[in-house]
């Protein structure tokens, strides 16, 4: 039906920057939201950042003025450019899109359905 992969992950330094990539692929109609969440060894899982399909973003407090968010409709992929990178941002990030209106075929016709979609995760490690 739907998948979301991820890309971009790695290990950098203390100051460096990444750019997470996340492509949902199948037979999506639209997407309402996509966000990147992370979590840490020990921790729940955190919100990063959401951009809606009018491009309505918010961000966690924690990386305001160092992330920055944003998305390709035509290509259903979502960014996450991360500067200024701190130890602290070490975390698994995961991509997801809320509200992803997809098709189904049926043995007659077609119909529409909604879920919601994670992607697998992507280690990002900052080294001190």
């Amino acid at each position: 039906q739907v998948q979301l992969v991820e890309s971009g992950g790695g290990l950098v330094q203390a100051g460096g920057s990444l750019r997470l990539s996340c492509a949902a692929s199948g037979s999506i109609l639209r997407i309402n939201g996509m966000g990147w969440y992370r979590q840490a060894p020990g921790k729940q899982r955190e919100l990063v950042a959401r951009i809606t399909n009018s491009d309505s973003t918010n961000y966690a407090d924690s990386v305001k003025g160092r992330f920055t968010i944003s998305r390709d409709n035509a290509k259903n992929t979502v960014y996450l450019q991360m500067n200024s990178l701190k130890p602290e941002d070490t975390a698994v990030y995961y991509c997801n899109a809320d509200g992803v209106v997809y098709s189904v075929p049926l043995a007659r016709g077609v119909q529409t359905a909604t879920n919601d979609y994670w992607g697998q995760g992507t280690q990002v490690t900052v080294s001190s």
